[in-house]
């Protein structure tokens, strides 16, 4: 069940951070503002979207399979 969670947690992360990747270029503002960002802001914005992702993606799978560990306790 722990590789399963893990995995889930990857392909979450990696499909959540493309997400926002995409909300953030159809942002005209947060677009601007990206282009005037040298490499470090470049890189901590980059980083900034990744942990959010990855934090996004912990919840979800914790929402996901404890609910589905209750629902199994309850049934019992």
């Amino acid at each position: 069940m722990v590789k399963a969670s893990v995995l889930i947690v990857v392909v979450l992360t990696v499909l959540i951070a493309m997400g926002l990747r995409w909300r953030e270029q159809r942002m005209p503002q947060v677009a601007a503002q990206q282009r005037r960002l040298g490499l470090i802001g470049r890189g901590k914005k980059g980083l900034d979207r990744w942990v959010t992702a990855a934090a996004l993606a912990v919840v979800a799978t914790l929402v996901v399979l404890g609910g589905l560990h209750w629902l199994r306790v309850w049934m019992e």
